[in-house]
């Protein structure tokens, strides 16, 4: 056996078993992927997959036992380079970030400006997508470390923790009839067309509840990813925008529109860091966790990534 097949076997899951889109993703053939996978079946004495004819069909019973040892196997391997270039690298490599935009926008500036001063070699790669992308990047080792609101307590491979407290706002143009109130209730906004973001992102969950639970049906009219595009619409008078309060705090609402808070309303929601469960963490990775927000240390990481990540509060 050998770590190809490893790698075949592992990507083909990853892949839905479908061993075409499993070849161009290790960029090889689909044959030359199909012998190795039933050459590790015949050295095993198992099949780790059940066939109909020539296709695969679904992962076997001894098949799990034996990809929990291939994800193992693969992990320590990728560990084991993180420690060398640790080690004959100091202070130099590539931290890799997946997260939101909101997050990208609005909160990692200053602690990737930090990190750059405190390690001048380190390169930094941002990549941004939903949340449920940010953990499938930290899954597939793609990032060091994750940043979003939702998603990342979902997957049990990821160790995630709590990094800071955040709430909503409400934004509209002046002289709009909302402004004039002095307490805004959920009653009246489904009153108003709504601009919020998209189901997936930045607390929007939340806000469906709120809604939901009074037995009220907001009008939202437009959802978005990116707190500018929100303001954008809302200045343009497309309804009452519902933004994070980092957008805010930010950049401001500009001289022609008011903000008005709405925790109350909404409640609060808590950002999350997320590390892949067994990954090898380097120091500028740690470092980096620490300037994201006082609730993180090296040693509750450490911790965290020891036992259960779930249970540390702000």
């Amino acid at each position: 056996m050998n770590l190809h097949q490893f790698k075949f076997v592992q990507e083909a899951v990853r892949r839905n078993l479908n061993l075409t889109d499993t070849a161009k993703a290790l960029h090889t053939s689909q044959p030359g992927v199909s012998k190795a996978i039933i050459e590790l079946e015949d050295e095993l004495g198992v099949e780790i997959f059940a066939r109909h004819g020539k296709r695969i069909k679904r992962i076997t019973e001894p098949g799990t036992h034996v990809l929990k040892s291939i994800d193992i196997i693969l992990r320590e391997i990728h560990n084991l380079k993180r420690i060398g270039e640790q080690f004959s690298n100091q202070d130099s490599g590539t931290l890799s970030i997946a997260t939101t935009h909101t997050q990208a926008r609005y909160v990692l500036p200053e602690p990737v400006a930090k990190l750059r001063q405190a390690y001048p070699k380190v390169n930094i790669s941002l990549h941004q997508g939903s949340p449920t992308q940010v953990a499938e990047m930290l899954l597939n080792d793609a990032a060091d470390i994750g940043i979003a609101t939702e998603s990342l307590t979902q997957f049990e491979d990821l160790v995630s923790m709590p990094c800071y407290e955040w709430q909503h706002v409400l934004v509209m143009p002046k002289g709009h009839p909302l402004a004039a109130l002095e307490r805004i209730r959920l009653e009246d906004l489904v009153q108003h067309p709504l601009v919020t973001y998209h189901p997936t992102f930045t607390g929007r969950s939340r806000i469906d509840v709120a809604f939901g639970n009074r037995g009220l049906k907001p009008n939202i009219v437009l959802d978005a990813i990116d707190s500018d595009v929100i303001k954008t619409y809302v200045g343009l008078g497309m309804g009452v925008g519902i933004v994070a309060q980092m957008a805010v705090d930010k950049d401001g609402v500009g001289p022609d529109m008011v903000m008005r808070p709405a925790g109350y309303l909404f409640g609060s929601n808590v950002a999350r860091v997320a590390f892949k469960r067994g990954a090898y963490l380097r120091l500028y990775v740690l470092r980096f966790a620490e300037l994201l927000s006082p609730n993180l240390s090296r040693d509750l990481i450490a911790k965290a990534m020891a036992g259960d990540g779930e249970n540390y509060g702000i």
